[in-house]
């Protein structure tokens, strides 16, 4: 079982190294703009909007006969919910990685469930050993069914849990340790947190094992009654994009990719945020 996960980890990073550079979160809603893109290599789908059966949507397969790769990313699996992964869940991401040939999938280190209740949302959880048992358990029982790595993503917060045993960096680390999975770091994560916590962004990345980065996630966000929410509704700022540079002089991510989700601008609009994200990591443009 060790084995194999090692050779599907380094084959899912040699494909995600390919020169993937810049990409985008493909939704219907800007399909059209996303097929536009002349440079694209890399895109990424919500695996709960893919059939849990049957092939991929029309537009994504003709992005795979791009040769643009596709990362199937979960928001439902409760990874760190108290309860097992529901198998049927875990069967759809893997069947979604399965029809569009991903290199990898992606979830969060979130729980969006309790029992029978639907949060609705990623919700976070206590930085406790506790925690960090359930997430492995969790990860491991996914992995087992996947035909590809997983990368996991830490959420943005806007509280943590009183008595937290372990700090945001050690508690990642911990769990990507003890699982052998990848990391899909979110720099606007990275800011938000920071920024509704008073402390500096740039001391976590220093702590995170950067050398274990999958991909990145680049959104923008904004500020209401003094809190700072990571909306992917709103423009990038450039405290994020100045990050990206913090990021890339420390480790250079094999990918980054512009999430948003809702009020979509102009194609003109979305072009330049590309762009920023290309000319802060040093990528070529794919626009």
């Amino acid at each position: 079982m060790r084995w194999r996960r090692g050779w599907r980890l380094r084959r899912g990073l040699r494909r995600m190294t390919a020169g993937h550079g810049v990409g985008i979160g493909w939704r219907p809603e800007i399909s059209g703009f996303v097929a536009g893109l002349p440079g694209l290599r890399f895109v990424e789908v919500v695996a709960e909007s893919l059939p849990p059966t049957g092939p991929a949507p029309a537009a994504l397969a003709d992005l795979r006969a791009r040769d643009v790769a596709v990362v199937p990313h979960g928001v439902r699996l409760s990874l760190g919910g108290a309860e097992p992964v529901d198998p049927a869940r875990v069967a759809h991401l893997a069947h979604a990685a399965a029809v569009v040939d991903a290199p990898l999938v992606s979830e969060h280190i979130a729980f969006v469930r309790a029992g029978d209740v639907e949060a609705g949302h990623l919700l976070p959880l206590p930085r406790s050993r506790e925690a960090v048992a359930a997430v492995v358990a969790n990860v491991r029982r996914t992995q087992a069914e996947l035909p590809v790595p997983i990368a996991l993503e830490p959420i943005a917060a806007i509280f943590d849990w009183p008595d937290d045993e372990l700090t945001e960096a050690q508690f990642i680390t911990e769990i990507l340790d003890r699982t052998g999975a990848l990391l899909l770091l979110d720099i606007a994560n990275v800011y938000a947190n920071a920024r509704n916590r008073g402390t500096d962004p740039v001391d976590l990345l220093d702590r995170l094992p950067l050398d274990r980065v999958a991909y990145v996630h680049v959104a923008g966000g904004a500020e209401h009654a003094g809190v700072y929410h990571d909306t992917h509704t709103d423009p990038i700022p450039a405290e994020v994009l100045d990050l990206i540079g913090e990021l890339c002089a420390r480790h250079r991510p094999p990918a980054l990719l512009l999430e948003r989700d809702g009020n979509y601008p102009a194609g003109d609009v979305l072009r330049a945020e590309l762009d920023a994200i290309a000319a802060a990591s040093g990528y070529p443009t794919v626009t």
